[in-house]
């Protein structure tokens, strides 16, 4: 049974529009890209959108937007919501009441009342799951058991000199080096920059031929839809007139976010990706953020992209565990369906990008 809210407490559901929806992103320290109404009707489309703010007294508390997927033929589906739900007001001290009870609100409207199996990937980490795994059990909510991500984050509170200090040695030699090559750095978030990207970016992918776990192409699309104050920071460095390097990194709460780099043919030995890990770092403290999330690791998979994001945090940051995804659901069958579904999509996909990467159409090995 799902427990109600606390006395005081309301709830509104798709009650809002668009640039309502950008305006309620604004009064979030914890708001991010994947919270915002771009980047999810790109990815899912406008009419599988949900969003649910919870209120106290007419105050808005807490806010999350759903990517809603149904199972053609049948009346099983899932609820997702990627980093969120969004609680951290600005300017206000956290209150974990508030992440219980949009909790609480979410697991009625989404598991309950539609029926749906439902996932979250709060933006919270493991070492205060103290805090929130039981406010999340008492929720309903249980450890989903896929892979818990893992990444690098840096505090940004320091002076740039400080920052620069805490680096790791080689790296900072291999920045100090950048410093002299002569590069021009042009920044901005315009749709030409994002096409030179995009073709540093192809260079790189056939130079290197991974898999890519997110579309560049999407991500160009969400850049043109979102409102300008929360556009894609993207840094390109020029060598000459030749493209070198390019970067692309968010910020819409306190969070700055790198999402994509890549490095020419022509770039290689221009030492120009440290030159503009630096260069976005300094624009997020410049900018407020309090952090730098740098996205992802896996020494096991990926020991070069590894070594070079642990250089750059150094001792500043700290090496983090996601606190995890988390699942509500009232149907035991809708539940096992869902899963049936992802399996195949994931199945598919990995088939696509195998054929892909293989002159021959074949299967290539595995990644």
């Amino acid at each position: 049974m799902t427990r109600d809210l606390n006395p005081g407490y309301s709830v509104e559901i798709d009650s809002v529009e668009k640039e309502e929806w950008n305006a309620v992103l604004e009064h979030f320290d914890d708001a991010n890209i994947y919270q915002s109404w771009s980047y999810e009707s790109v990815i899912s489309g406008e009419r599988n959108l949900s969003h649910l703010l919870l209120k106290r007294g007419g105050e808005l508390l807490a806010a999350a937007q759903a990517r809603i997927r149904r199972i053609p033929f049948t009346n099983f589906g899932a609820a997702y919501i990627r980093w969120g739900p969004m609680w951290k007001l600005r300017g206000k001290e956290c209150d974990p009441e508030v992440f219980e009870q949009v909790l609480f609100a979410l697991r009625r409207e989404y598991a309950s009342r539609r029926r749906l199996v439902m996932w979250i990937l709060p933006l919270l980490f493991e070492d205060s799951s103290s805090i929130f795994d039981p406010i999340l059990t008492r929720a309903g909510f249980t450890p989903v058991s896929v892979p818990v991500q893992r990444t690098l984050l840096v505090p940004l509170e320091n002076s740039l000199q400080q920052l620069r200090k805490g680096i790791e040695q080689k790296w900072r030699n291999r920045l100090n080096r950048a410093e002299k090559n002569s590069l021009r750095i042009v920044e901005g978030c315009d749709d030409t920059l994002f096409e030179q990207f995009i073709e540093v970016y192809k260079e790189m992918h056939e130079r290197k031929q991974f898999v890519e776990t997110s579309d560049v192409h999407q991500f160009r699309l969400v850049q043109r839809d979102l409102p300008e104050r929360f556009r894609m920071k993207i840094l390109i460095a020029f060598s000459g007139d030749k493209p070198a390097a390019g970067l692309i990194c968010s910020k819409i709460g306190e969070m700055g976010m790198y999402l994509f780099a890549a490095t020419s043919n022509a770039g290689l030995n221009s030492q120009g990706s440290y030159l503009l890990q630096w260069r976005a770092l300094s624009w997020l403290k410049e900018n407020d953020a309090k952090w730098y999330n740098l996205q992802g690791i896996n020494p096991e998979l990926n020991p070069g992209t590894f070594r070079f994001k642990s250089g750059l945090c150094g001792k500043n940051g700290k090496d983090v565990h996601y606190l995890g995804t988390y699942q509500a659901g009232e149907n035991s069958m809708a539940s096992n369906l869902v899963w049936l579904a992802i399996f195949a999509r994931n199945l598919l996909r990995r088939t696509r990008s195998r054929m892909k990467r293989s002159p021959q159409g074949a299967f290539g090995d595995p990644q």
